[in-house]
């Protein structure tokens, strides 16, 4: 009859198997998870903030017609610009000032000046500003005198650096009844305009 008695082998035997059979299946400690490479996230490009004041000048074309015959005129035109601006997000508002100087001669008359007075309204296209424009504007003449009247027009402005900026502007303009005249003047201006932010 067999002994019933564990052999110093099946001793020796249980104990390595009973802990050898978790490296079998796969360790007691926790497995370590090798970290996943995520694609960087993307860049969002946000436009720059407009808030502050600027200086700065303007040079371009200008374009006078009247309803007097033979009364007309274009040239060169240009001058000094000033103005604040407020960014509130996704759109901006502004006000500013314009001087011009010309020398456009019309026939009995040469424009001379052009000061004006506008406001401004632009929403932002990504570094860039969308605006229009509009307000008063006085003209003035060698020997004709000076009238006031209204401007309106649109312009692109983008930014050439923290503080310098450059911006395309087309202006339509009316004086009725020039000083008194009788000759209503109405004037287009193309301009660019070279700004320094602060």
């Amino acid at each position: 009859m067999k002994s019933s008695k564990f052999s110093p082998v099946v001793a020796l035997a249980l104990p390595l198997a009973l802990f050898g059979a978790p490296s079998l299946a796969g360790s007691l400690e926790d497995p370590v998870v090798e970290p996943v490479p995520m694609a960087p996230a993307p860049v969002v490009v946000s436009g720059r903030d407009w808030t502050g004041g600027y200086v700065g000048a303007q040079i371009g074309y200008g374009d006078v017609g009247t309803n007097a015959s033979g009364v007309d005129g274009d040239g060169l035109i240009g001058g000094l610009i000033a103005g604040y601006d407020y960014d509130f997000g996704s759109y901006v508002l502004g006000a500013g000032i314009d001087y011009d100087i010309a020398d456009i001669d019309l026939g009995p008359a040469s424009l001379e000046d052009v000061l004006r007075l506008k406001l401004r309204a632009g929403f932002e296209a990504g570094p860039s500003l969308i605006y229009a424009t509009g307000g008063y504007a006085r003209a003035g003449t060698d020997n004709l005198g000076s009238d006031d009247g209204w401007f309106a027009g649109a312009g692109v402005e983008y930014p050439l650096s923290q503080n310098l900026s450059l911006a395309g502007e087309v202006l339509y303009h009316e004086f009725d009844d020039f000083d008194g005249s009788g000759v209503d003047v109405d004037a287009t201006t193309v301009q660019a305009r070279l700004a320094y932010r602060f």
